[in-house]
């Protein structure tokens, strides 16, 4: 008998892990700030990332004294987003050789993200992704965002698993301190913004999505280097 999988499903976050919008929000971050004569610093991305878009733009107004509502900056980011998008986006390494693996092994998959749907559905449009996900969740989904476990006991559920079973990667401490808070299979893949970032709580800390050891928990072939 071989080893069983340790995880049965999968759910991914979605900015900096499958994509990198997380640089991008730092350029449109940083676009909104130079109006107002402000710099984006390291350590306000690191307290915005994984939280709703509401939330992260409410901080970066408080974090300054902004003369701006959330509403306004959301319009301004909304406005600012599909010409950068259109220069810019691109998978994460080894995102696209993932998806062809839990593919072809019929294992349910997700996406669980603080983004909003109209940003989600764009950004996965792109690359006709949305079909080739069981469930999509979003910050309209929830009541309670990211750091919160809401999230993830709600993917759990739509998954059928228990949370134990449900690998969840993520790239932000506040995305990981969800999914460890709800009882997953927690990964963290760091990327260039969040590579200091505490995982604690997380099984292990992943090179990219090709690590080998993500493959292993879901007993996949890992990919041929």
């Amino acid at each position: 008998m071989g080893e069983e999988p340790a995880a049965r499903g999968i759910v991914f976050d979605l900015d900096g892990l499958m994509f990198n919008t997380e640089d991008l929000y730092e350029e449109v971050g940083a676009q909104l700030l130079k109006r107002r004569g402000k710099k984006f610093t390291q350590s306000l991305l690191d307290a915005m990332m994984g939280r709703p878009t509401t939330i992260a733009l409410g901080m970066m107004i408080d974090w300054y004294g902004l003369d701006a509502t959330v509403p306004e900056l959301v319009a301004e980011s909304d406005a600012l987003f599909p010409a950068v998008l259109d220069a810019r986006l691109e998978p994460m390494p080894g995102f696209m050789e993932l998806m062809e693996a839990l593919e072809r092994a019929e294992l349910p998959r997700g996406v669980a993200t603080s983004s909003r749907l109209p940003f989600v559905r764009d950004v996965l449009s792109r690359f006709e992704l949305e079909p080739r996900f069981q469930f999509v969740l979003t910050a309209e989904n929830v009541t309670h965002g990211k750091p919160d476990p809401e999230v993830y006991h709600l993917a759990s559920t739509q998954l059928g698993l228990d949370p134990r079973h449900v690998m969840v990667l993520e790239d932000s401490a506040n995305g990981c301190r969800a999914a460890v808070s709800a009882g997953t299979y927690c990964v963290a893949v760091p990327g260039r913004h969040s590579e200091n970032h505490n995982f604690d709580g997380c099984r292990f800390i992943a090179e990219s999505l090709a690590d080998p050891r993500i493959y292993h928990a879901l007993g996949l072939s890992p990919p041929i280097s």
